[in-house]
This record gives C-alpha cells, structure tokens and sequence, in this order.
C-alpha cells in the first residue's frame, strides 16, 4: 500500500525527522488560507498522487496549463492560484501510463534553499532477503537512470538483523554523499531513525528524494515516497487510515474486500485461476498462443462459491476483457465450487464474451456436470493448452 507525500512527511515528522513545513488542500478554497499560514518567499505547490515524475508530467486539461505537478510561487494568492487549478485534473506521468491520475489532493510547502541535492532509500532487498539501503551524491533524478549512466555514483548495502543497525552504516553513508562536520552525526542520526521507522512500520520502500543540505547545512528531507507491506497492514491501523482509495484500481480494490489476489494487465483474455504458480503458468501460455492476459487472478485454495462468483464480476467489468479462460486444478480447491460459482456469476451479470473452462483434480466430474446442465455456452478444454488454444482462438476468430 502507497500513501501520498504529504502523509509519508507527516509520519517523518512524528519520528523526528526533518521535512518542511506544509498544509494539504483538498477543495479549492482552501487553497489560499493554507498557503497563508505558511512562511514565504516562496511556495511549492505539489499535485499529491500515487505515481513519480510529478514535476516533468503535464496536465492533460488545456485550463491547467502546461507545466507540471510541481510548481513555485512568490506569493500566497499565486500559490492558491496554481493549486485550484491543478485540483480535479488530470496528471500524466512516465509512471501514471497514458490514462494519467486525477488530483484530488494538493501539498503547499514552504520553499527550501538549497545547497546540494542527494538521494537516500532504504527498501527490501529481495536477493538477500535484508533490510537495505540505497544513496547517492545525484539528488532529484530517476535512481534508475542513475544507475545506468554513473552506477559508480551509487551505494547500496543491506544490513544483518543478526546485529542489526549499527553506527558506522550512517558514516558509510555519510561519506559516500560527501558530509562533512555536523552533517555527518545528522546523517548517522537520519539513518537510524529510518531503519527504525522502516522496521515498526513494515514499510517495503521509503525513498527520500532529494534529500537536501541546505545553505545553512543541514539536512532535511525535500520530499518522501513511501509503502507498505498490504500482508501486515492488520497491526498498522494507524498507517491503514492513510489509504486513498481513489488512487486504486477500482477491480483491485473490489478483489481485495474478498481476499482475491487480482492485479489488472493490458490485455484482453481474463484469467481465473487457482494457485498463484498455475496463473502465471496460464497467463505465459496465453502469450505463447499469439495473445495478452488482462489480469492475474488467484481465487485461492479456500475459495467459496461468493468468492468465485465476486472474482467472475470483477473480471467481466473490465471492458478490455473479449474473453475468459478459467483453469482450475482442484486439490484444496473444488471443481464442483468453481463450477457453482461461475454459473451463478453468469446468471447475475450475463455473458457476452466466450468463456473457456478447463477442470481437473478434486470432484472434475461434478463440476464438468454442473455446467454442462447449465445450458450455458461454455467451451470445454481437457488440458491447459487446450484451454489456451481455444480462447485465442475464440477471441481472435
């Protein structure tokens, strides 16, 4: 789970860390009271959206103008100008996709001199299965385009949880981004705090970019992305109020109130499947018959007749979707339940696409006796290529 800028600062803040001051807005006539009780020259006006690149994205509504998500203002009235007219528009990214997002939200903050700009991560190394951290002297730009243009310019390690955080990790990284004087117990203090932060808060990411010395010398964090591991979100009530909904994929979100494991794709071929391995087996062999999967979907082992049915309606509203394949190897997981749940999906919101349904394991015979009583027109496959075989075929003929 994501949460927007304004609110990774806001928890940074409650750790001690230090970020500007600012207010959020989230109708327009807010706009010029919040800019008001912040302290000038200048204002930073911030689009708050799930995505990166705010800065370099452009709005798509002519009344929005041509500049980006991240504007600067020498007044409190130019501030609440720029931010009424970034509210309710739309705001493409390299990471938004073409579609772009609507900003319903807004982050005043008050502008910060700034001497150098330098990048600080810490994130999930899954190769070695540690908590790591990420730095670089390149502040303010993509990490990955560092990473391929200077990677000498960058140093990552990962820390042993047999001993945990120690000092010298915050000098090394200190050192690295060329600190000097206070700076460096500033930075052996920032990392600390973070790994500490990170830890409480089953956090999966939190990028600090750019992180900042200012004229003054010190260090303070400029802006903040941050997210969280959605397995453990039960123990973090407080992070779990902070979800935006309206920055999720509506079928996502849908699948997620049911304890479905959906994630939408591009294509055109919805998936039903049970078993994470076996949905990413049939979506490779989607491809490899010529078409493109629009999702993942994982019913589960312990899916219910509700729970089938839920992920049937979430699959059929995408309207990308031109047909369905549902594969299913009964183990856990009965044939009979799968097939009770996709009639009775059918029945409730139609079916306009071809459906091919593979069967096998646990209580086959049933469920192949179930549909076939049905009277529904369903395409029966004996095998996963098949399955496959018959999906594309029946989308693209």
């Amino acid at each position: 789970m994501n949460i927007h800028e304004y609110q990774a600062k806001q928890l940074l803040r409650e750790y001690g860390v230090p970020v500007s001051d600012g207010r959020v807005v989230l109708r327009a006539e807010e706009a010029k009271t919040a800019a008001g009780e912040l302290d000038g020259p200048i204002w930073v006006v911030k689009a708050q959206i799930h995505a990166g690149g705010r800065g370099k994205g452009r709005f798509r509504e002519a009344a929005a103008g041509t500049a980006g998500g991240v504007r600067f203002a020498g007044s409190v009235s130019e501030a609440a100008e720029k931010a009424q007219k970034m509210l309710g528009r739309t705001l493409v990214t390299k990471q938004t996709g073409a579609a772009g997002k609507q900003v319903n939200r807004i982050y005043i903050e008050e502008g910060s001199d700034i001497e150098r700009e330098l990048y600080l991560a810490v994130l999930v190394d899954r190769n070695t299965s540690r908590v790591g951290f990420v730095s670089s002297t390149e502040g303010g730009m993509d990490i990955e385009e560092v990473a391929r243009s200077t990677p000498g310019k960058i140093l990552s390690f990962t820390v042993d949880p047999a001993t945990g955080l120690q000092p010298y990790h915050g000098r090394r990284v200190a050192f690295a981004l060329g600190l000097e004087g206070k700076q460096v117990k500033q930075c052996v203090s920032l990392i600390r705090t973070l790994y500490k932060m990170f830890i409480e808060r089953d956090m999966e990411m939190l990028e600090i970019n750019p992180l900042i010395v200012t004229n003054g010398g010190d260090l303070k964090c400029l802006d903040a992305k941050m997210g969280f591991d959605s397995n453990a979100l039960y123990r973090q009530k407080d992070v779990m109020a902070l979800r935006d909904e309206t920055e999720e994929d509506p079928k996502e979100l849908a699948a997620s109130r049911f304890d479905l494991n959906y994630i939408a794709l591009n294509g055109e071929i919805g998936c039903m499947v049970n078993g994470a391995g076996l949905a990413m087996a049939t979506m490779d062999i989607i491809k490899l018959h010529g078409a493109e999967p629009a999702n993942f979907l994982d019913v589960g082992g312990g899916a219910t007749k509700e729970k089938v049915t839920e992920a049937f309606k979430i699959i059929t509203s995408d309207p990308n979707v031109k047909g369905i394949l549902v594969n299913i190897f009964g183990g856990i997981m009965r044939c009979d339940i799968i097939a009770d749940g996709v009639i009775a999906a059918v029945k409730e919101v139609g079916l306009n696409v071809p459906l091919v349904v593979r069967l096998e394991g646990t209580n086959v015979d049933k469920g192949k006796e179930i549909i076939a009583a049905s009277g529904l027109n369903v395409i029966a496959a004996d095998s996963l290529k098949d399955g496959a075989g018959k999906i594309v075929a029946a989308v693209k003929g």
